[in-house]
Protein backbone atom coordinates (compact mmCIF):
# COMPACT_ATOMS: atom_id res chain seq x y z
CA UNK A 1 0.00 0.00 0.00
CA UNK A 2 1.11 3.66 -1.20
CA UNK A 3 2.15 5.96 1.92
CA UNK A 4 -0.77 8.05 0.90
CA UNK A 5 -3.75 5.52 1.20
CA UNK A 6 -2.08 3.78 4.51
CA UNK A 7 -2.37 7.41 5.95
CA UNK A 8 -5.84 7.66 4.72
CA UNK A 9 -6.79 4.22 6.11
CA UNK A 10 -4.74 4.59 9.11
CA UNK A 11 -6.74 8.33 9.53
CA UNK A 12 -9.97 6.85 8.92
CA UNK A 13 -9.25 4.08 11.88
CA UNK A 14 -8.06 6.21 14.27
CA UNK A 15 -10.99 8.96 13.34
CA UNK A 16 -13.89 5.92 14.02
CA UNK A 17 -12.12 4.95 17.09
CA UNK A 18 -10.91 8.24 18.53
CA UNK A 19 -13.28 8.30 21.39
CA UNK A 20 -12.12 4.57 22.65
CA UNK A 21 -7.73 4.73 21.77
CA UNK A 22 -7.12 7.73 24.44
CA UNK A 23 -8.29 5.55 26.79
CA UNK A 24 -5.26 3.84 26.88
CA UNK A 25 -3.29 7.15 27.17
CA UNK A 26 -5.69 7.43 30.34
CA UNK A 27 -4.75 3.81 31.76
CA UNK A 28 -0.48 4.54 31.12
CA UNK A 29 -1.54 8.04 33.33
CA UNK A 30 -3.27 6.25 36.21
CA UNK A 31 -0.45 4.00 36.55
CA UNK A 32 1.93 6.66 36.39
CA UNK A 33 0.34 8.80 39.24
CA UNK A 34 -0.14 5.85 41.26
CA UNK A 35 3.30 5.05 40.99
CA UNK A 36 4.62 8.82 41.17
CA UNK A 37 2.64 9.22 45.02
CA UNK A 38 3.03 5.53 45.84
CA UNK A 39 7.10 6.08 45.57
CA UNK A 40 7.16 9.38 46.62
CA UNK A 41 8.80 10.11 43.26
CA UNK A 42 10.44 14.01 42.88
CA UNK A 43 7.62 16.17 40.93
CA UNK A 44 9.11 17.93 37.93
CA UNK A 45 6.77 20.58 38.21
CA UNK A 46 7.30 23.72 40.98
CA UNK A 47 3.87 23.31 42.35
CA UNK A 48 1.84 21.33 44.90
CA UNK A 49 -0.53 18.82 44.09
CA UNK A 50 -3.57 20.64 45.05
CA UNK A 51 -1.98 23.48 42.84
CA UNK A 52 -1.09 21.40 40.01
CA UNK A 53 -5.08 19.99 39.64
CA UNK A 54 -6.22 23.83 39.32
CA UNK A 55 -3.62 24.19 36.55
CA UNK A 56 -4.38 20.89 34.99
CA UNK A 57 -8.16 21.75 34.72
CA UNK A 58 -7.71 25.69 34.01
CA UNK A 59 -5.46 24.18 30.87
CA UNK A 60 -8.20 21.26 30.36
CA UNK A 61 -10.81 23.52 30.01
CA UNK A 62 -8.76 26.75 27.70
CA UNK A 63 -8.90 23.28 25.09
CA UNK A 64 -13.06 23.12 26.14
CA UNK A 65 -13.55 26.94 25.54
CA UNK A 66 -11.63 26.30 21.87
CA UNK A 67 -14.30 23.31 21.23
CA UNK A 68 -17.33 25.81 22.45
CA UNK A 69 -16.44 28.45 20.06
CA UNK A 70 -15.93 26.16 17.51
CA UNK A 71 -18.78 23.84 17.99
CA UNK A 72 -21.68 27.28 18.70
CA UNK A 73 -20.44 28.92 15.40
CA UNK A 74 -20.22 25.70 13.26
CA UNK A 75 -22.79 24.74 10.04
CA UNK A 76 -24.93 21.64 10.68
CA UNK A 77 -23.49 18.19 10.20
CA UNK A 78 -19.75 19.09 10.05
CA UNK A 79 -17.61 19.68 13.38
CA UNK A 80 -19.03 17.23 15.88
CA UNK A 81 -18.55 14.12 18.15
CA UNK A 82 -19.36 11.82 15.05
CA UNK A 83 -17.37 8.90 14.58
CA UNK A 84 -19.28 5.64 13.58
CA UNK A 85 -20.68 7.43 10.81
CA UNK A 86 -17.21 8.48 9.58
CA UNK A 87 -15.99 11.81 7.92
CA UNK A 88 -19.23 14.30 7.80
CA UNK A 89 -19.41 17.94 6.04
CA UNK A 90 -22.33 19.24 4.68
CA UNK A 91 -20.83 22.68 4.27
CA UNK A 92 -17.54 23.86 4.51
CA UNK A 93 -16.42 26.02 7.51
CA UNK A 94 -14.21 28.90 6.60
CA UNK A 95 -15.06 31.68 8.42
CA UNK A 96 -14.60 32.11 12.59
CA UNK A 97 -12.27 30.23 14.27
CA UNK A 98 -12.15 28.69 10.96
CA UNK A 99 -10.68 31.97 9.62
CA UNK A 100 -7.46 31.09 11.87
CA UNK A 101 -7.16 27.63 11.80
CA UNK A 102 -7.99 24.19 9.59
CA UNK A 103 -8.31 22.08 12.94
CA UNK A 104 -9.58 24.00 15.48
CA UNK A 105 -11.54 21.14 17.81
CA UNK A 106 -8.35 18.84 17.44
CA UNK A 107 -6.67 22.28 18.88
CA UNK A 108 -9.10 22.52 21.51
CA UNK A 109 -8.63 18.54 22.31
CA UNK A 110 -4.87 18.79 22.65
CA UNK A 111 -5.68 21.11 25.93
CA UNK A 112 -8.43 19.16 26.82
CA UNK A 113 -5.81 15.98 27.14
CA UNK A 114 -2.80 18.32 28.08
CA UNK A 115 -4.18 19.05 31.37
CA UNK A 116 -4.77 15.59 32.81
CA UNK A 117 -1.57 14.80 31.28
CA UNK A 118 0.54 17.46 33.28
CA UNK A 119 -0.98 15.56 36.44
CA UNK A 120 1.42 12.84 36.23
CA UNK A 121 4.13 15.00 37.49
CA UNK A 122 6.60 13.73 34.88
CA UNK A 123 8.22 15.65 31.86
CA UNK A 124 8.89 13.17 30.01
CA UNK A 125 5.49 11.29 29.69
CA UNK A 126 4.12 15.28 29.11
CA UNK A 127 6.59 15.10 26.36
CA UNK A 128 5.90 11.58 25.27
CA UNK A 129 1.75 12.51 25.44
CA UNK A 130 2.53 15.21 23.00
CA UNK A 131 4.63 13.09 20.64
CA UNK A 132 2.10 10.40 20.59
CA UNK A 133 -0.58 13.25 20.16
CA UNK A 134 0.91 14.76 17.01
CA UNK A 135 1.18 10.93 15.01
CA UNK A 136 -2.38 10.21 16.08
CA UNK A 137 -3.73 13.61 14.88
CA UNK A 138 -2.03 13.65 11.77
CA UNK A 139 -3.38 10.85 10.63
CA UNK A 140 -6.63 11.86 11.30
CA UNK A 141 -6.73 15.34 10.16
CA UNK A 142 -4.44 13.65 6.94
CA UNK A 143 -7.93 11.76 6.43
CA UNK A 144 -10.15 14.44 7.03
CA UNK A 145 -8.77 16.90 4.39
CA UNK A 146 -8.42 14.52 2.00
CA UNK A 147 -12.17 14.03 2.81
CA UNK A 148 -12.78 17.38 2.39
CA UNK A 149 -10.77 18.17 -0.62
CA UNK A 150 -12.42 15.58 -2.17
CA UNK A 151 -16.15 17.25 -1.35
CA UNK A 152 -15.38 20.57 -1.59
CA UNK A 153 -12.59 20.88 -4.38
CA UNK A 154 -11.10 24.61 -5.48
CA UNK A 155 -12.53 25.44 -2.63
CA UNK A 156 -11.08 23.55 0.04
CA UNK A 157 -7.72 23.99 -1.60
CA UNK A 158 -8.24 28.33 -1.83
CA UNK A 159 -9.22 28.22 1.95
CA UNK A 160 -6.43 25.47 2.62
CA UNK A 161 -3.88 27.81 1.23
CA UNK A 162 -3.92 30.73 3.50
CA UNK A 163 -5.02 28.88 6.86
CA UNK A 164 -2.54 26.82 9.30
CA UNK A 165 -3.50 23.42 10.01
CA UNK A 166 -2.92 23.22 13.29
CA UNK A 167 -1.22 26.70 14.89
CA UNK A 168 -3.61 29.47 14.61
CA UNK A 169 -2.78 32.15 12.93
CA UNK A 170 -4.93 34.75 14.51
CA UNK A 171 -4.15 38.43 12.60
CA UNK A 172 -6.46 35.96 9.66
CA UNK A 173 -9.05 36.17 12.05
CA UNK A 174 -12.59 37.09 10.68
CA UNK A 175 -15.81 37.04 11.89
CA UNK A 176 -18.38 34.01 11.61
CA UNK A 177 -20.90 33.72 8.98
CA UNK A 178 -23.22 32.19 11.53
CA UNK A 179 -24.55 33.41 14.47
CA UNK A 180 -23.52 31.59 17.99
CA UNK A 181 -25.57 28.99 18.99
CA UNK A 182 -25.48 27.66 22.76
CA UNK A 183 -28.30 25.22 21.95
CA UNK A 184 -25.45 23.40 20.01
CA UNK A 185 -23.06 23.47 22.18
CA UNK A 186 -24.28 22.27 25.33
CA UNK A 187 -25.95 19.48 23.08
CA UNK A 188 -22.56 18.78 21.69
CA UNK A 189 -20.44 19.41 24.47
CA UNK A 190 -22.09 17.94 27.48
CA UNK A 191 -19.72 14.77 27.34
CA UNK A 192 -16.55 16.91 27.37
CA UNK A 193 -17.88 19.03 29.87
CA UNK A 194 -18.51 15.95 32.78
CA UNK A 195 -15.69 14.05 31.63
CA UNK A 196 -13.12 17.19 32.27
CA UNK A 197 -14.15 16.90 36.52
CA UNK A 198 -14.35 13.10 35.98
CA UNK A 199 -10.91 12.59 35.14
CA UNK A 200 -9.48 14.83 37.35
CA UNK A 201 -11.55 12.97 40.21
CA UNK A 202 -10.42 10.04 39.16
CA UNK A 203 -6.62 10.78 39.13
CA UNK A 204 -7.12 12.46 42.48
CA UNK A 205 -8.77 9.16 44.06
CA UNK A 206 -5.50 7.20 42.40
CA UNK A 207 -2.84 9.80 43.62
CA UNK A 208 -4.43 10.04 47.13
CA UNK A 209 -4.91 5.67 47.31
CA UNK A 210 -0.97 5.67 46.13
CA UNK A 211 -0.14 7.95 49.42
CA UNK A 212 -2.94 6.73 51.85
CA UNK A 213 -3.59 2.87 50.53
CA UNK A 214 -7.25 5.03 50.09
CA UNK A 215 -8.97 7.39 48.43
CA UNK A 216 -9.80 10.19 50.74
CA UNK A 217 -12.94 11.76 48.88
CA UNK A 218 -12.45 14.99 50.39
CA UNK A 219 -11.54 16.94 47.75
CA UNK A 220 -13.51 19.37 46.18
CA UNK A 221 -12.94 17.81 42.84
CA UNK A 222 -15.28 15.27 43.92
CA UNK A 223 -18.08 17.78 44.45
CA UNK A 224 -17.49 19.00 41.39
CA UNK A 225 -17.46 15.17 39.36
CA UNK A 226 -21.04 14.31 40.73
CA UNK A 227 -22.07 18.52 39.23
CA UNK A 228 -21.11 17.63 36.43
CA UNK A 229 -22.71 13.79 36.35
CA UNK A 230 -25.80 15.87 37.44
CA UNK A 231 -25.61 18.28 34.93
CA UNK A 232 -25.23 15.79 32.22
CA UNK A 233 -27.95 13.61 33.11
CA UNK A 234 -30.09 16.84 33.21
CA UNK A 235 -29.30 17.98 29.52
CA UNK A 236 -29.14 14.45 28.26
CA UNK A 237 -33.05 13.57 29.33
CA UNK A 238 -34.30 17.21 28.78
CA UNK A 239 -33.05 16.28 25.38
CA UNK A 240 -35.03 13.03 24.91
CA UNK A 241 -38.26 14.32 26.59
CA UNK A 242 -38.14 17.90 25.02
CA UNK A 243 -37.72 19.63 22.12
CA UNK A 244 -35.86 22.73 24.12
CA UNK A 245 -32.46 21.94 22.16
CA UNK A 246 -33.99 21.56 18.89
CA UNK A 247 -32.38 24.12 15.85
CA UNK A 248 -33.93 22.70 12.30
CA UNK A 249 -30.65 24.41 10.64
CA UNK A 250 -28.03 23.96 13.39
Amino acid sequence: MALQEEFKSQGDFLFKNRSYIPLIVLLVALIQIYFQANKGLDSHWPFSYNGLEITGIVIAFIGFFIRVVTIGQSAKNTSGRNTSEGQVADHLNTSGIYSTVRHPLYVGNFFMWLGPAIMTQNLWFVLAFILFYWVYYERIMYAEEQFLRGKFKDAYLNWSKQVPAFVPKLSAYRSSDLDFTWKKVIKKEKNGFAAIFIVFAVFRAVHDYGIYGRATFEAWIYTAAIVGVIIYLIIKYTRKFTHLFDEDDR
